[in-house]
């Protein structure tokens, strides 16, 4: 009978906690791109995405929430589906490619004779205000000559949550690459 109460016991210690480890998982929302026209045009002018950087504490797996001027917490239970340099590459050339008309734009190399924008972000969360916050500097080489501009984008969140805040982190990081492609289509 002891054994039959231990065994119940540590079943119950185990359901109870298992049951508060749910775990949420969060990609960012890719724009719609419109299909048409053949991504390779005889014209085309290239654009590599070599790299988007990110710091350590964006670098982790945990979405970060700034609860003070000072104070940065990871979540633990709020979670990048993958990792957050892929999700802001991969989100940048959908961006990139989709307003910039006769261009490619890719994550790899395409050639010898091709634009190189690389991208260090330094900010990518939310804040204790229910504000958003996406800023960092970009670098593209455009025939050899260096071109920098640093950016930040702040946007209000309309409601609480994570689910709203990963939603205004990807459409500052829109707003920002919106940005960057209106200074790429002035270059001669």
């Amino acid at each position: 009978m002891k054994k039959w109460l231990l065994i119940a016991g540590a079943l119950a210690l185990t359901a109870c906690s298992s049951g508060g480890d749910n775990k949420s998982y969060y990609q960012l929302p890719m724009a719609s791109q419109t299909v048409g026209q053949s991504s390779m045009a005889q014209s085309s002018r290239l654009l590599w995405v070599e790299q988007v950087s990110v710091p350590d504490y964006l670098a982790g797996n945990g979405v970060v929430y700034q609860t003070s001027d000072v104070q940065y917490v990871i979540a633990s239970n709020n979670l990048w589906a993958s990792p957050l340099d892929q999700q802001l590459r991969n989100a940048l050339v959908a961006n990139l490619s989709s307003q910039l008309p006769g261009w490619v734009v890719a994550s790899q190399p395409l050639g010898t004779q091709q634009d190189t924008l690389n991208v260090n972000v330094t900010g990518f969360h939310g804040r204790y205000d229910g504000r958003v916050i996406v800023s960092g500097e970009w670098l593209l080489n455009h025939q050899g000559q260096l071109i920098k501009r640093p950016f930040h984008v702040e946007l209000k969140q309309q409601q609480d949550g994570y689910d709203e805040m990963v939603k205004m982190l990807a459409q500052g990081w829109a707003q920002e690459a919106a940005s960057i492609a209106s200074e790429i289509s002035r270059l001669p």
